[in-house]
């Protein structure tokens, strides 16, 4: 899966001239990405020191921030769109970042590696944890305190009450909207407070 398709795939879903926040923005690729191409403005909200240089060198304001802690600096409804990519999987208390994303953003994008991915499947079932291009560690040096899947994720924002506008899978660089639970290796959801 090529890192530029996924992104031009994400960049697809947030309109034109938005105002953006982008939790856990890495580098501030995308954020620069979509402020080249979309003509978007806004901010990433980034952790760590090496990943704040990079985005202040692409050009990117960005805010050192522990999403843990939450997004209580941001009032209601400030930005048109919050991204939260290849987030959640690494946050102890997903369901109040998806309520604060629902708070701060009009709209909300999240990604995520897909659990349910058939080849994963066939790890587990031959009883090992997955290791793969999405979820490319070991079970005891993982990053991620959660693993999920796409079906999970539709209930999830049903429960906290967000409204799904489009969901996929992405495969291999495509998207992938028949079976994406089973199909596709990352889960991409766009959500509102409904």
């Amino acid at each position: 899966m090529s890192a530029v398709q996924v992104m031009e795939q994400i960049a697809a879903l947030v309109p034109k001239g938005s105002r953006v926040l982008d939790l856990g923005c890495g580098t501030g690729e995308l954020l620069a990405y979509l402020q080249k191409h979309r003509g978007c403005t806004g901010y990433g909200v980034e952790l760590d020191d090496a990943n704040l240089l990079e985005c202040v060198k692409r050009g990117v304001n960005t805010i050192q921030l522990n999403l843990e802690e939450g997004l209580s600096i941001f009032e209601d409804q400030s930005f048109d769109v919050v991204l939260q990519l290849e987030t959640l999987q690494h946050l102890r208390n997903t369901e109040l970042m998806l309520r604060e994303t629902a708070r701060v953003g009009r709209s909300g994008i999240v990604s995520f590696p897909n659990f349910a991915h058939w080849p994963n499947r066939l790890q587990v079932l031959m009883g090992r944890m997955p290791v793969t291009k999405v979820l490319p560690y070991q079970w005891y040096d993982t990053p991620n305190i959660r693993v999920g899947t796409y079906a999970d994720f539709e209930v999830l924002a049903g429960k906290c009450g967000l409204r799904v506008l489009d969901s996929f899978g992405i495969q291999g660089g495509r998207t992938v909207r028949t079976l994406p639970n089973l199909m596709s290796s990352m889960a991409v959801f766009k959500f509102d407070r409904g």
